[in-house]
């Protein structure tokens, strides 16, 4: 059963902006040793912080915990959490970064492995929220946050022409 009922496109803009506001706290905090991107959601937010804070040490924590419902569908199913690639150490004066928190689940496991790391997502939601030290924008639970590397442009039916179906 699928426990989203509302989507959120995020632009390519609207990611650059948040993630730089982003940046702009982070950097009050520093100093900071590197970042430590958790994949691959964090990727992208990773980038856009080294550039604006100039930070040149990254790393990168591989997971998965999404599956996809049906063939070729989003992955909006949260599974089992296989970390694929860790890092040394406990994160004393690294970033990591995620694109967002859902339901905390991949920030638990990884708040484990990396206890002293101090937690940052572009994006938060309630339930993952208390598990971030640092977030810009909350969206609601039953929120699916659409991210633009996750998306293409096509023809939308305009909303007249929906209704007359």
């Amino acid at each position: 059963m699928n426990p989203y009922s509302k989507d959120f496109p995020v632009s390519w803009y609207e990611l650059h902006r948040d993630a730089r506001a982003l940046s702009w706290r982070l950097l009050e905090q520093g100093p900071w040793k590197g970042i430590i991107a958790i994949t691959r959601g964090g990727l992208v937010p990773a980038a856009i912080l080294c550039r604006e804070m100039d930070i040149r040490l990254i790393d990168t924590i591989c997971v998965v915990s999404y599956d996809s419902t049906e063939e070729g569908g989003t992955a909006n199913v949260q599974g089992d959490l296989r970390i694929l690639k860790g890092v040394e150490g406990d994160g004393e004066g690294y970033i990591l970064i995620d694109d967002l928190v859902d339901t905390g689940k991949t920030a638990r496991e990884i708040r484990k492995l990396l206890p002293k790391a101090h937690f940052a997502t572009v994006y938060a939601k309630p339930a993952g929220k208390p598990l971030v030290d640092t977030f810009i924008t909350e969206v609601s639970q039953d929120t699916w946050i659409r991210f633009p590397w996750d998306m293409e442009y096509t023809f939308s039916t305009p909303l007249a022409d929906r209704q007359k179906v």
